[in-house]
């Protein structure tokens, strides 16, 4: 039996559109899959004005669970600089979230454009992780090319690229890896993106580089985790195989 964090998943205190799970559906959902932790945020799309109420959710469902959940932050710099960077000093000095996540598919925001800078300082200034959203589902605003800009200007801090340029029919993954391979500082999560880039992905970067993830509620977990064990079983070795599905994320989070 393989040790699991699963690096991405969404939690929603109110029914969303289209699917969406609460933290105890969460944890019943982890428990049947085997999953021991996971790294987990807001479920988009959220109501303008509820941000900080959903973000509050999050908080004290983690510590409702703090075995299990791993909570992360999420800013919007869409709804003011000020108020994002308000946001993220909350999220990391108040809340004590493991780091913050911007996505710019879903708050429509280019992810490198300067005016947002102070809100990516912030979160380097806190010492904390820095995640985006990196997908084709809005190539333009989440091209992986945008991240490694910000990486390498900010090559203290740790990023997390969250789908490797999935997320959508459509495939950035080739221009995803090499970000990656030029960034050390960036860790990818390997969720919501096809079978054939995954392994790509894995076999590029290494074990070491890259977490399972299963953007649980909008993918399956249990047919994540099937997927991803299937893949690897007998392609790498076994203490690979639980890098990329516990300890290369555990490393990151500090999780003993």
């Amino acid at each position: 039996m393989h040790r699991i964090i699963d690096a991405d998943v969404h939690i929603s205190p109110t029914p969303q559109q289209g699917c969406s799970i609460t933290a105890e559906e969460l944890i019943e959902c982890m428990d049947k899959c085997g999953v021991s932790r996971a790294v987990t945020w807001i479920h988009p799309p959220y109501e303008r004005g509820q941000l900080e109420q959903t973000q509050k959710y999050l908080y004290d469902s983690w510590k409702r669970f703090p075995d299990r959940i791993l909570g992360f932050g999420w800013a919007d710099p869409s709804l003011g600089i000020q108020r994002a960077i308000d946001t993220v000093k909350k999220c990391t000095q108040e809340y004590g979230f493991y780091g913050v996540k911007l996505n710019g598919a879903q708050n429509n925001f280019l992810i490198d454009d300067p005016s947002f800078d102070p809100v990516i300082a912030e979160i380097a200034k806190s010492g904390k992780l820095a995640a985006f959203h990196i997908g084709a589902d809005d190539y333009e605003n989440t091209h992986p090319y945008r991240l490694m800009k910000i990486a390498k200007r900010y090559s203290d801090t740790r990023f997390i690229m969250v789908h490797m340029g999935g997320a959508s029919l459509q495939d950035l993954s080739h221009a995803a890896i090499e970000v990656a391979q030029e960034c050390p500082n960036i860790t990818v999560v390997a969720s919501s993106i096809r079978t054939r880039s995954f392994y790509k992905g894995v076999m590029a970067l290494g074990a070491d580089r890259v977490c399972f993830g299963s953007d649980a509620p909008f993918e399956v977990m249990r047919a994540e985790v099937a997927r991803t064990i299937a893949l690897f079983k007998g392609e790498i070795s076994d203490s690979d195989l639980d890098k990329l599905m516990y300890g290369t994320a555990a490393a990151l989070y500090n999780v003993e």
